[in-house]
């Protein structure tokens, strides 16, 4: 009798809660243009006239959802990005209630918000230019931010990182929309924290004026879906690769906090050789260099958001710290072009070793108000980067050989350097009536790069390593740019325009400490811009857009003193560079149907004051530093097509040819250049049985003009296979990059003076098995 007499207790004791929790509030969630179910629309009860959430929910994927609560009256809200909000107030619920379809409206899209777009596919086109899903490109698990520009349409990354946009280097690239001094290292932030990537070609008077190619918006995950959800994955690849991470997000209706960590340890080995002939001085130098580097990062991403009113306040973070270990030797002859005798020979080891971590923080404050396309965006943020690199030189002269006995010379280098970027700014919208609005805002971006580099030679006379002032160098930049912008916006049935411009006001300091050298700039400019839309019908649209842009030369191009890491090659900055004026203009055609769309794009850039790298050669050693040359000019046609060919075929992918045209006459008349060049980059998807997807990417770029000469032609492929289980919710990969060995760098310069050849190799073909968990 024991058991049952317990039993009985425990249920009269829980009979009333049991009463109370019988109750449901259910429904299904629509779009209210096609009738077609909506995925994770937000559904909450709130307390009748007041804000207090009792319980909330999400739609599942037939848009129904199910509410359990007490008997009472509710005000019943749903939400869904890019939907209006819907409210059905006072609901008696004194028994089970069945909502029926409860219809949403999508938002009325301004001209920035056209787009052309499949659901299947990891990007889109709008009016500006691209939007990138990272997370739906397989080839992109494991990776980090570079992985995912490799990948991206018009964006080539070269060896060293840097990015070129239409085969323009000029780029601006933000972080969350906000300039930040972590971009300065993009392979410090995992793909997997990345939410979405905006590619905006010809960027409008909201964007800051700088950059010649446009601009590259990073979007870092945060969570929007009610409750708690959160994920898991780990990588491990050839050469002991790791890559691992978690994430998790809280969202109420009141507030959201999320976070997100990743550490990465990855290995490579590399080599680089480089071939040059002097003419005059009969000089032939061949040097081949050996290269082996591991980097450990750990990454962290976190932030909140408050909802109070009609008020948002948010708070975004990111934090990382990283060691770089490098080892190389080089290995350097030169042979006299006539009578093969040896001019020269030596073997340079460098052992290097580099820590590095940053912040950035922001603030942002957002003000809603009944007409949802009216917005008030208020944030400052500061970031901060440090980097501190340790190189210990052995140097082997008259030796072919790196052997303790050829030991003839030793260098040491020290070098600190530190990043600060910090902005405030406000924008607002205000629509004037349904068709019209106004656009305006303010910013100030106050930047500063300090770098101390500090350079020793082993003395035999002191057994001690004493400083080299000739070449050690500590070199101060700093520079404010002050904003303000206003856009006129027009929306019918046919034409969309925007009309729009943006003042900025630039103050330069550079100061070079061992000279007392002080470089200081002021001036000011103004950038129009425009962008029309014409709707043809519901399916094919036409584009223009223009902008007057700047490139202003960044610290690194400005410092004179040089790299010396290889005493035969030397790169080194110019104190006396000038921004560059770029005017571009674009004009395209975009048709969205059923299951494919194509966007195509000409597009004109000329520029005035072209910053390029120059090669001069002097007694044996090729200098190479940037500087002003006349113009340059560039014009092309970009398509970029999306397709679901079947239910389990679908691919996407995009191709650019474009006529490049560099005057460097006021430097010389060999640096005038002009060539005709193309890439392209493929994305295929196919759905296997047994819910395995093969996912393979290809890309190509043909060889690319330079203002002395070209680079090489450089392709590859990647394969994935993926295999989902447990409702998707776990999904294992198997990933090999570069399957055929293919991806290497190169290119040579040439003069009337010399011919100088480079080629670059490294580990590109390697192997990643990846498990990703989410819940």
């Amino acid at each position: 009798m024991k058991p049952i007499t317990f039993t009985l207790i425990v249920f009269l004791c829980l009979s009333p809660l049991i009463a109370s929790a019988q109750l449901t509030v259910s429904g299904q969630i629509i779009d209210g243009d096609n009738d077609e179910p909506l995925l994770f629309a937000q559904v909450a009860l709130f307390e009748a006239g007041g804000d207090e959430t009792i319980t909330y929910t999400q739609s599942d994927e037939n848009g129904n959802f199910n509410l359990g609560t007490e008997s009472g009256t509710y005000d019943v809200k749903v939400f869904l990005i890019g939907y209006e909000n819907k409210k059905i107030e006072s609901l008696n619920v004194n028994e089970d209630r069945d909502l029926g379809k409860i219809t949403l409206i999508s938002e009325g899209k301004q001209l920035d918000e056209v787009v052309v777009q499949s659901n299947t596919i990891p990007m889109r086109t709008d009016v500006e230019g691209l939007v990138i899903t990272p997370d739906q490109n397989l080839a992109n698990v494991g990776g980090t931010l570079l992985d995912i520009l490799r990948n991206t349409p018009s964006i080539s990354v070269s060896d060293d990182g840097s990015i070129s946009l239409r085969g323009s280097s000029g780029t601006n690239i933000l972080i969350n929309g906000r300039n930040s001094s972590l971009t300065q290292n993009l392979d410090q932030i995992p793909a997997s924290a990345i939410e979405q990537i905006k590619v905006v070609n010809n960027p409008n008077a909201r964007y800051d004026a700088e950059a010649e190619g446009g601009v590259i918006n990073i979007i870092l995950k945060r969570g929007e879906d009610m409750g708690t959800h959160g994920g898991a994955e780990l990588t491990y690849g050839t050469r002991s690769r790791l890559n691992t991470g978690a994430r998790f997000n809280h969202t109420t209706t009141k507030y959201n906090v999320y976070a997100g960590y990743n550490y990465r340890d990855w290995k490579g080995v590399s080599e680089r050789s480089t071939f040059r002939e002097v003419y005059e001085d009969n000089e032939l130098l061949n040097q081949q260099g050996d290269n082996s580097d591991r980097r450990k990062n750990h990454n962290l991403n976190y932030g909140a958001d408050y909802y109070f009113g009609k008020n948002i306040l948010s708070y975004q973070g990111v934090y990382f710290t990283g060691k770089d270990a490098e080892n190389n030797s080089l290995y350097s002859k030169m042979t006299d072009s006539e009578t093969d005798d040896l001019l020269l020979q030596y073997v340079r080891q460098n052992n290097e070793s580099e820590t590095d971590d940053g912040y950035d923080n922001a603030l942002i404050y957002e003000r809603t108000f009944d007409d949802k396309n009216r917005e008030l965006k208020i944030s400052a943020n500061n970031s901060y980067q440090n980097q501190y690199k340790t190189q210990n030189i052995n140097i082997y002269r008259n030796a072919s050989e790196a052997t303790p006995e050829n030991l003839n010379g030793r260098e040491k280098a020290l070098t600190d350097e530190k990043r600060y970027t910090s902005v405030i700014q406000a924008d607002y919208i205000h629509p004037v009536n349904e068709k019209v609005k106004l656009e305006m805002g303010l910013k100030s971006t106050f930047r500063k790069f300090d770098n101390d580099y500090k350079y020793y030679q082993f003395s035999e006379s002191t057994n001690d390593f004493v400083e080299n002032t000739d070449i050690s160098n500590h070199f101060l930049y700093k520079d404010q740019i002050h904003a303000a912008y206003f856009i006129y916006s027009r929306s019918g049935e046919k034409w969309d325009i925007s009309l729009g411009t943006r003042a900025e006001q630039t103050l330069v300091e550079g100061l070079l400490y061992n000279t007392n050298e002080l470089n200081e700039q002021d001036y000011l400019n103004l950038f129009p811009s425009v962008q029309a839309l014409y709707k043809l019908n519901e399916e094919n649209s036409l584009k223009f857009t223009y902008s007057r842009r700047i490139d202003r030369p960044t610290a690194w191009r400005l410092n004179p003193f040089p790299d010396i890491t290889d005493s035969l090659s030397v790169r080194r900055g110019n104190p006396n560079l000038q921004p560059e004026m770029i005017n571009s203009l674009e004009v395209g055609h975009m048709i969205n149907m059923e299951k494919a769309s194509l966007t195509t794009n000409l597009f004109y850039r000329h520029v005035d004051g072209v910053l390029d790298y120059i090669t001069l050669v002097e007694d044996g050693i090729s200098y190479q530093q940037p500087a002003n040359l006349n113009t340059g000019e560039a014009y092309g046609l970009e398509f970029i097509g999306m397709a679901d060919l079947t239910d389990w075929w679908n691919i996407n992918g995009s191709v650019s040819l474009f006529q490049s045209k560099v005057d460097g006459s006021n430097i010389g008349e060999e640096f005038v250049s002009k060539g005709f060049s193309w890439n392209s980059k493929i994305t295929t998807d196919f759905k296997l049985p047994h819910a395995f997807t093969l996912q393979l990417v290809g890309d190509y770029e043909s060889p690319e003009v330079e203002a002395q000469g070209r680079d090489f032609a450089r392709y590859g492929m990647d394969a994935t296979l993926l295999k989902k289980l447990m409702d998707n919710k776990l999904q294992l990969s198997l990933s090999v990059r570069d399957v055929f060995n293919t991806r290497n760098f190169g290119g040579y310069n040439q003069s009337n003076d010399f011919y100088q050849e480079f080629r670059a190799e490294w580990e590109s073909r390697i192997a990643l098995f990846s498990a990703r968990y989410n819940f």
